[in-house]
């Protein structure tokens, strides 16, 4: 009996030490001292408590701030000491949060969990930093820094300059390097390193460098009653009103800042001629005289000088108020010479990235040019050599696209697909091509209306047949991952890697092309049928033969085109119908039967489109139309295009 006495005696013993030994610890005795503030953190209560608990020194601190920002402290509600918690079903399982030692376990409704909100878990990722900047591991003091840059404040600055010097890992060390400077610029307390670190920005077109400059340069907007700027004020813009600022901003400007009544409303202005009827009348306006606006805004102004309404300001006088007070933006940085130093470099930026996004702008026209190419230099031959206009040659695009996706279907290996399909694409739709040549376009030469119509016919009836085959949704065209992503140049300046993969396959084309029409037996016939058929004829050339293998030619090029824009647009039954408007125009502006001229109508047409684009982004059907108007105007003085032919080729 003696041996259960005592043992229940050391058991009760023993519990109530465990609340006062984890008491004992530095942090718990921090957070039981600010326990009401711990509990129900918020933003700006918190920061005293993460002093507080930085003063401690204890070698804990950083795994309690990770666990608090987790949501990992729970609050045992018996005694209101807090616990590294870790949720397990209907319990805790506790952990001493100074020791890190096993505390027993509670029920869920026997302990709170700390849930801080996001503006105090960004708070406490902040004093985070000071750890996690010389973490060993290279991404936790990566993501220390990107942290740091979310939240900065002018403490953090020094623990930065110090992790630099011991940084090891030389990409890591020029990011820590790059956040210093815009560091420094905000918040070093010597005005000629803050002014070195922004010249060091100016040099620099990244967005954090440009949100740096742009913070140093923040101003608010005062009004300044006689138009004298505060003593010491740092001026950044004088504003006039009607010019700089609209005139009903200046004017409620001037009503927040007590310098002028607020307008009378007509609401309020009726609102006191009621209240002041007296024996029919007010002020002396007969209540049946006051149905037009003049005369209640004089009867208003009557009851004003008789002091029972509020008086208004005429426009007159609104203006000599306006011209007496000054609107003034005024830098939140008193320095003038920091200010100075930051508008310069903020201009210098400026300048260096309007020159990236023209570059940009640049890039994208050029790679917009070479798809246009690509759709177009296949009709620009055929239509050199015959003469026909062919409205289903946006249709052997879309056969060609439809080749890649049936490639795919029976071939998982993209980059083997790939391989696959280009020169499948050039076979089908050439040989769809021959097949239009020899059943249609043959027997309707010479016969351009007949021709025309004969061929759109053709296109609707393959649109249709591709919409009963491969349905009316679009189907994929999956590039290889090695085409995936986009070729970073600078901060500004990218291009997809399926848009440089299409430009150098349309620089092969431009390469092939000419070697064939330069360097071949069959290059000289189609020069020779495209001057002069008759002639080409006497001296033993099939012009027929010639007008098949050109028709092939050309429609395989589209198939091949038809692949390159399957891989980043959509493949449906009306993907050609998109390009053969741009592949006509380009032929007619480059010159008919030019290829060196269809590459620069498929580059004036490019560059044009992307130029229209960038000027009205928001609406790319005006884009359209303003192309087709400048194609018509531009035609009136160039008739036979850009590089017209020469010789007898010219007389077609």
């Amino acid at each position: 009996m003696i041996r259960i006495i005592l043992a229940c005696l050391a058991l009760l013993a023993w519990s109530a030490a465990s609340p006062a030994a984890a008491q004992e610890g530095p942090l718990q005795a921090v957070l039981q001292t600010n326990a009401s503030e711990v509990e129900r953190a918020s933003r700006r209560s918190v920061g005293e408590v993460l002093e507080a608990l930085a003063e401690t020194g204890s070698p804990q601190l950083r795994a309690f701030l990770e666990a608090w920002s987790d949501r990992r402290i729970v609050m045992r509600d018996e005694d209101g000491l807090f616990f590294f918690g870790e949720r397990d079903g209907d319990i805790y399982r506790l952990s001493d949060i100074d020791t890190g030692e096993p505390a027993g376990e509670v029920g869920r409704r026997e302990a709170t969990e700390l849930r801080p909100n996001a503006g105090v878990r960004r708070v406490i990722g902040a004093a985070l930093v000071r750890f996690q900047l010389t973490d060993p591991t290279a991404r936790v003091r990566r993501e220390a820094v990107e942290a740091l840059e979310r939240a900065p404040s002018a403490e953090l600055l020094e623990i930065l300059r110090a992790s630099i010097e011991e940084e090891e890992v030389p990409s890591l060390r020029a990011f820590k390097q790059a956040a210093e400077r815009r560091l420094t610029a905000r918040f070093d307390t010597d005005p000629a390193a803050r002014i070195a670190a922004i010249e060091d920005l100016s040099g620099s077109i990244r967005i954090e460098d440009r949100a740096a400059l742009s913070r140093v340069l923040t101003t608010r907007r005062i009004v300044a009653e006689n138009g004298e700027a505060p003593d010491g004020a740092n001026v950044a813009a004088r504003l006039r009103p009607g010019q700089d600022i609209g005139t009903e901003d200046a004017y409620s400007l001037l009503v927040e800042a007590d310098l002028v009544p607020p307008r009378v409303t007509r609401e309020a202005r009726d609102a006191a001629l009621v209240a002041a009827i007296s024996e029919g009348a007010v002020a002396g306006f007969p209540v049946a005289q006051l149905d037009d606006e003049q005369t209640r805004w004089d009867a208003y102004d009557a009851l004003a000088r008789l002091d029972a309404a509020p008086a208004r300001l005429t426009d007159d006088g609104i203006a000599e108020a306006l011209e007496t007070h000054a609107i003034l933006d005024l830098y939140v940085e008193e320095d003038s010479a920091i200010t100075d130093a930051a508008r310069a470099s903020m201009d210098a930026v400026e300048g260096r990235l309007a020159l990236h996004q023209t570059a940009d702008l640049g890039l994208d026209a050029l790679s917009l040019a070479s798809i246009y190419f690509l759709a177009a230099i296949g009709l620009a031959v055929t239509f050199g050599v015959m003469g026909v206009i062919n409205m289903a040659h946006g249709e052997f695009i879309m056969i060609g696209a439809y080749t890649g996706y049936v490639v795919q279907l029976f071939v998982p290996d993209y980059t083997l697909s790939l391989v696959i399909a280009l020169p499948l694409a050039f076979c089908t739709a050439g040989l769809a091509g021959v097949a239009l040549e020899r059943l249609v376009i043959r027997h309707l030469m010479h016969r351009p209306l007949e021709t025309l119509l004969a061929t759109f016919g053709i296109s609707v009836a393959l649109q249709q047949i591709a919409k009963n085959v491969f349905g009316t949704q679009a189907r994929p065209l999956t590039s290889p991952d090695w085409l995936a992503g986009s070729w970073q140049i600078s901060e500004v300046i990218s291009v997809s890697w399926i848009r440089v993969a299409i430009f150098v396959l349309a620089l092969i084309f431009l390469a092939a092309i000419v070697y064939v029409l330069r360097r071949t037996r069959l290059g000289l016939e189609v020069r020779a049928v495209t001057q002069n058929p008759g002639m080409a004829a006497s001296m033993g050339i099939d012009p027929g033969r010639i007008g098949m293998l050109t028709f092939g030619l050309g429609s395989g090029i589209a198939g091949v085109a038809g692949v390159a824009i399957g891989l980043y647009a959509q493949v449906t039954s009306e993907m050609g119908a998109g390009y053969i408007v741009q592949s006509f125009m380009t032929v007619v502006v480059g010159g008919v039967g030019s290829v060196f001229g269809t590459l620069a109508g498929a580059g004036l047409i490019g560059g044009l489109q992307k130029g229209i684009e960038w000027l009205n982004p928001s609406n790319t059907l005006a884009a359209q139309t303003f192309m087709i108007l400048f194609i018509i105007a531009f035609i009136q003085f160039r008739p036979r295009g850009i590089v017209p032919q020469k010789g007898r080729a010219a007389g077609g």
